[in-house]
Parts: C-alpha cells; structure tokens; sequence
C-alpha cells in the first residue's frame, strides 16, 4: 500500500533533516509518494507570502502531511505559518507527547507526559490593534466549540492510549469567563468518561508541579496559549525541542512536524539533530494505520541512543545528520 503525503521541508535545517527522515521511513518499509512544497521565508519574492495557496491545496488533497521548520520573525514581518495553517485547516488539537529517551542527559528520568493544546483561538487567534500610539490590546477567544473538542480530544486519546488521567490546566482563579468558559466545558466533558481520572491545575502551580514532581502529571489538556509554554516546559524535561515530536490534528486533515526552530546558523553543514521530525513521522506513521514501521523507527531509534556512539552536537555528541540517520536505519533490522 502506497500513501500520498505533502512535505514542506521548511527554512534552514528544515530540508536535512526532511530528507533524513524520507530515508528512514523508506527504509522502515512503508511506500509514500510525496507531495514536496515550499513554504516560508524563500517563497515570498515570488508569491508576496510565506503560504502560498498551493501548500493548501495540496494538504487539502493528501489529507496528510509532514512539515519542516518555518521561520517566524520576532515582534515583525508575516504572522506564523503555523498558526495560519491551524487555522486555515482547523487543525484545533495540537500533540505534544514528552517521553524521556535513554543515553540522554537531563535532569529526570522516566518522563511520559502529554499536552494536548487546543490550536485555533485564544490569544492566537490573532484579534488585536492599537489603542493610540502607547497601547496595543489583544484580545482572548474562548467558546464552548473548541473548548469541548479538545478536552473531548485529550479524553479519547487518554482512552486509546491506557492513560490513567486527564488534567485541564487553566487560569480560571482570575480569568473567571474565558477559562471559566473552557473549565465549565472540561467538566461536562469529563463526566462523559467515568473511566479516566479528571482533575484541575491552575496554570502558573502546574508550572511549578511539572519541575518539582512531572511525573504526577499523564495527559494535560489546555487553551493554546499555556499550552505553547507547557509543552515546550515538558520538552525540556526529557531534553529539548530536538527530541520533542508534535501533530496537529483536525477532522479532516494533519500535519505533523519538528516543533524546533530553523536554526539557520547551522544549516546545510550536516550538523542538525533529525530525532524529533523521525519521532514526528512515527506519529504519522500511526495516524496512518502503519503501527508496526512506526514501532520499529522508535525502537531503532533508541537502541542508537542506548549504544551512545552517534549522538549530534545538541546532544553532547559529534556525529553528522547523515551518521545518526545512517545508525538509526542501521538498527532497524
């Protein structure tokens, strides 16, 4: 079985490390005619945008896809395609699995936590302006919708996947209707699945929770903006952004993706860490139905860490791109 699947492998490492990743799941046995399109900082000279209608169409087509590093400039320039394809896509769950792997150095052990962030409103939607020259307001979107549909997302993932518990993390102490809103909705929602333990976590003692004791935590679901803080918080538990995979998921379509930036200081020298796109791809390998590649990636994967010998510089190692993909396909057999 062949599966048709749109790549944008992105701006600076975003091309190495797509390309380290096709190999792996060639050699993973799994057949996937790839639909490559190019999104971000290169394409706006010739379409005056970092989102050019065809990437839509072409995800809109396939269903699925895998996605590089974008660049997002800080405080100026284009708003983020990311944001723009949640949006455009409705891709209102985003995944952020943190999962400690062995033969890398962090401070704890034994990390298996998940943030599941709802994706399209919230200060993220993106509604805000001047008020005069000397003020700039933005304004929080919450509704009953989305809120139901990403708690409802974290319960039936937490249900397939054996997990114990579900914590809504939220600010409703001071934001009493918009998180009060989406608390109200976690609730109903909560009722619905008496098998899965249900608890609240104001957002800031979460914080503090997830460095004194992470392991209290399983599946957290929350509104977007904590939930882009938390789970890049979680990555850096288990060891970066280089090691974090994430989707973005709606009812009709994916995109799956290395959350890390683009890292253009290091780009075309071979250097980058492909690990947390291959993890990426193992989830979409699963979103596909092919379960068995998707364990044997991950397992090659970390018997590569295990053995410690291709490690790149991020993790304290000096191997190449091509030297861990290579080990990792290696270790595959």
């Amino acid at each position: 079985m062949s599966y048709n699947v749109t790549l944008i492998p992105g701006d600076g490492i975003g091309p190495e490390i797509t390309g380290s990743v096709r190999q792996v799941i060639e050699a993973a046995g799994v057949n996937i005619n790839w639909d490559i399109v190019e999104a971000g900082a290169a394409v706006i000279p010739e379409y005056g945008t970092p989102l050019p209608e065809y990437v839509i169409e072409s995800i809109k087509k396939n269903k699925v896809a895998l996605k590089g590093p974008v660049t997002t400039p800080v405080g100026k320039g284009f708003r983020s395609v990311n944001v723009a394809l949640r949006k455009e896509l409705n891709l209102y769950a985003n995944l952020r699995p943190a999962k400690s792997l062995p033969g890398i150095n962090t401070r704890y052990e034994d990390i298996d936590l998940v943030v599941v962030r709802e994706n399209t409103e919230d200060l993220y939607a993106g509604v805000e302006h001047m008020v005069g020259q000397d003020a700039a307001e933005s304004i929080k979107i919450i509704t009953r919708e989305a809120s139901e549909s990403i708690v409802r997302f974290a319960f039936a993932y937490a249900l397939k996947h054996d997990r114990k518990k579900v914590t809504a993390v939220h600010k409703a102490n001071i934001m009493k209707l918009s998180d009060g809103l989406f608390l109200e909705c976690a609730r109903q929602v909560a009722s619905q699945y008496p098998e899965i333990d249900y608890e609240e976590a104001i957002v800031d003692a979460t914080s503090m929770k997830l460095v004194q004791d992470p392991k209290t935590f399983d599946v957290m679901v929350m509104p977007n903006l904590y939930g882009d803080i938390i789970s890049d918080l979680c990555a850096g538990l288990i060891g970066g952004l280089g090691l974090a995979p994430g989707a973005n998921i709606g009812t009709e379509y994916a995109i799956f993706e290395s959350v890390h930036g683009s890292a253009p200081d290091i780009a075309g020298q071979d250097l980058a860490n492909p690990l947390a796109i291959i993890q990426s791809a193992s989830l979409m390998l699963q979103h596909l139905g092919e379960h068995k590649a998707a364990e044997t990636i991950y397992q090659a994967m970390v018997r590569v860490l295990q053995e410690g010998k291709y490690k790149t510089k991020d993790l304290g190692g000096s191997s190449t791109t091509t030297e861990l993909t290579e080990a990792i396909i290696a270790n595959m057999g």
